[in-house]
């Protein structure tokens, strides 16, 4: 692959929240992917959504949704996620470039990028700093290096997660990626450090809706409680942009918590991996 132009995003959580060297990201990467049977149709999917914590312990959910679009010949794929670190308005795009991976560059797909700014979402604005320290996003790359490694790439980090941005976004991208063959992964841990069963309880919410193919009803429920989903609001923008550009229904591929790796179930994480495209 030829070196990218433009700036290079540095890889933030390399060797700690996964394996800093190519042999040992891919064998891992690889092993929870052979784990995982979807059982989707190829060529449906139009969005994904995976969470986003240290391999070891998300991974195994995750792999469920990429298993699903391995090879799949998509032309960009469009990450959304939380932003961690930083709090700010509306959404920043990294527009250009690539994002370094022990895996090799992944470039950004910087005319779709454009297309995004162009499409008129006040809510949408360029900026690489915010991307910088952002763990979300890039916990999307080692499978999509994997399974898509020829798929370039749009980050898109939202800052407080607001009904108006989470409608702004979702308009945004139905207009940009519109007729372009794009795969929208929304990035979200779900609950967080409850005992397992009140965990499975409060997390079963957020999978009914989606299972319901619901943004309408997941913009509710986190405006009252926030803490069901930390991307509940990029998950519920993709769940609209998806729609837009022709999917019909969603199907919930995995759960599972931290406990499930760390056998600690005494306070977890939890993770979802579910699909939204034209397989109803």
């Amino acid at each position: 692959m030829p070196k990218p132009e433009g700036p290079v995003r540095r890889a933030a959580v390399a060797g700690s929240w996964y394996p800093g060297s190519a042999d040992a990201l891919a064998s891992e990467v690889d092993r929870h992917l052979e784990a995982a049977s979807p059982g989707l149709p190829r060529g449906t999917i139009r969005g994904l959504v995976a969470p986003h914590a240290g391999l070891m312990y998300s991974g195994p959910v995750a792999a469920w949704a990429y298993r699903a679009v391995q090879d799949d010949p998509f032309e960009v794929a469009v990450l959304v996620g939380p932003s961690h670190r930083l709090g700010f308005e509306g959404v920043a795009l990294y527009p250009r470039g690539a994002w370094d991976t022990p895996l090799g560059p992944a470039p950004i797909a910087e005319d779709a990028a454009a297309a995004i700014l162009a499409a008129g979402s006040p809510a949408v604005h360029a900026s690489e700093a915010a991307h910088a320290r952002e763990h979300s996003l890039e916990m999307q790359l080692p499978f999509l290096r994997r399974v898509l490694p020829a798929t370039p790439i749009v980050p898109l980090l939202m800052g407080l997660q607001t009904p108006e941005t989470i409608a702004a976004l979702g308009s945004a991208l139905a207009v940009a990626l519109e007729g372009r063959r794009a795969l929208l992964v929304a990035s979200s841990d779900l609950s967080h450090y409850m005992d397992s069963r009140a965990a499975a309880r409060m997390d079963r919410q957020v999978l009914d809706l989606v299972a319901a193919f619901d943004d309408e009803g997941l913009v509710r429920l986190l405006r009252t409680r926030p803490d069901h989903a930390c991307g509940g609001g990029p998950l519920a923008s993709v769940m609209r942009a998806a729609r837009a550009l022709g999917a019909r229904a969603a199907r919930v591929l995995r759960y599972g918590d931290s406990g499930d790796t760390s056998g600690d179930k005494s306070a977890v994480v939890g993770y979802m991996a579910a699909a939204f495209g034209a397989f109803a």
